[in-house]
């Protein structure tokens, strides 16, 4: 467990979306990353876990385009997806 009280609450919000699917994503997201954020990155995932988990999943998933403001290097690295687990 982060001894760091900011990361544990955003560990705690990013993996307490309101579905399972966001869950998962953007839970599973901050798990794998959250070690190499600067500070930077993690306001930027902060202002993430603003938006609206039916926007967040269909970005993920490419049903809906990403926008202007969201795309860099942090959404790169949430677009691939090589966090979530499939079983």
């Amino acid at each position: 467990m982060n001894d760091n009280p900011q990361m544990r609450r955003i560990q705690f919000r990013a993996w307490h979306r309101g579905t399972r699917e966001a869950d998962y994503t953007v839970g599973g997201f901050f798990d794998r990353y959250h070690d190499t954020w600067n500070a930077d990155d993690i306001a930027w995932f902060e202002r993430f876990m603003e938006e609206q988990d039916a926007d967040i999943m269909g970005w993920a998933l490419g049903t809906i385009p990403v926008p202007e403001e969201w795309k860099g290097p942090m959404m790169d690295r949430f677009l691939k997806l090589d966090f979530v687990k499939i079983v």
